[in-house]
């Protein structure tokens, strides 16, 4: 691998104890999503409880969409910090650097295209407060596209606020949250280090990672929006779509969460977890097929090399059938 991705967790060292630290760093993570970045730091904001509480950065990776610094100055006005990296680094290691300049005993990592609903952080703060044992908490969440379209939220894990007791047990099966919904403790990344190894399903990899060694705390509040899904341009032309490297990052991934998991549980575990991806993307391949036949094709392909059980063979198949329908109503 280079040294875009690391081979092993980067480490996190603790802030100086110099430093005076505010309750949460807000850091943003940003690379070639100016469109979208006002709407985030703009969720932020209107949240803001005061500097001495609450440190807000954007982490620019050499975007060339636009000016971001002059976008976080217009916006922030000084409240929100800036940093620029010298070359771009990559997603792992422009996290790594997120990480590393956050001061807070909170971390929030929000992508620079997703959005934070109003009471995201006075939620998540009362989840650490109620459950002190917790390494990490995060809330329901929907998809937003780029028409600003909101899907409903997906299932709530619990009914009510609290620890998931098996979360471990049920995230090495399947994603079951997205970025912009999760907070951690600093002292967790400084205990467990950064993100590593692949560059899709990295995310899915650390909270398994810190479920593994902390207890989770969950609210089915729906407060966090992810920017993606079905009608977003960039979930459907992403070129780990195209080349089917968001499957082969995921196989990866896998591998590792085994590492996670108790012996006994690994085998069954793994077979889930193949079986879901499996499906998942068969089932995408349909979603995109209109607006990229190729890619459709990569991921369908993919999937059946992944697994070939009965829902899977099924959505590959309604793609076959889908264009040959297309290309007779063409001919």
């Amino acid at each position: 691998m280079n040294n875009r991705i690391p081979t092993s967790p980067p480490v996190i060292g603790p802030v100086s104890p110099s430093e005076k630290r505010p309750l949460w760093s807000v850091i943003i993570p940003t690379y070639n999503c100016f469109e979208w970045l006002r709407q985030t730091l703009e969720s932020v904001l209107v949240q803001d409880p005061g500097p001495g509480k609450m440190q807000i950065e954007v982490v620019d990776d050499c975007s060339t969409d636009g000016d971001v610094g002059g976008l976080v100055q217009e916006i922030g006005k000084g409240r929100i910090g800036f940093f620029r990296q010298e070359n771009n680094q990559g997603s792992l290691r422009n996290f790594e650097t997120c990480l590393k300049r956050s001061k807070g005993y909170f971390v929030h990592l929000l992508h620079g295209d997703d959005l934070v609903l109003n009471g995201f952080y006075k939620e998540v703060e009362r989840l650490f407060i109620q459950f002190p044992q917790a390494g990490a908490a995060f809330t329901r969440y929907a998809y937003i596209d780029e028409k600003n379209e909101i899907t409903p939220p997906g299932k709530e894990l619990r009914n009510e606020p609290g620890i998931i007791g098996d979360f471990l047990l049920q995230i090495a099966q399947k994603q079951l949250l997205q970025a912009a919904a999760m907070v951690v403790r600093r002292s967790v990344y400084e205990h467990l280090g950064s993100f590593f190894a692949v560059h899709y399903g990295e995310d899915w990899e650390m909270w398994t990672r810190i479920a593994a060694n902390y207890p989770v705390a969950y609210s089915p509040t729906c407060l966090a929006l992810y920017r993606g899904g079905q009608g977003h341009s960039a979930s459907i032309t992403s070129n780990s779509l195209k080349t089917g490297q968001n499957i082969r990052d995921i196989t990866t991934v896998i591998e590792i969460v085994q590492n996670y998991l108790p012996k006994e549980k690994r085998k069954s575990l793994k077979r889930i977890a193949v079986k879901n991806f499996s499906r998942a993307y068969a089932k995408a391949s349909n979603r995109i097929y209109l607006h990229n036949p190729k890619a459709a094709f990569v991921q369908a392909n993919g999937a059946l090399r992944m697994n070939q059980d009965a829902k899977t063979i099924y959505w590959v198949m309604k793609l076959y059938l889908l264009h040959f329908l297309n290309r007779f109503r063409h001919t």
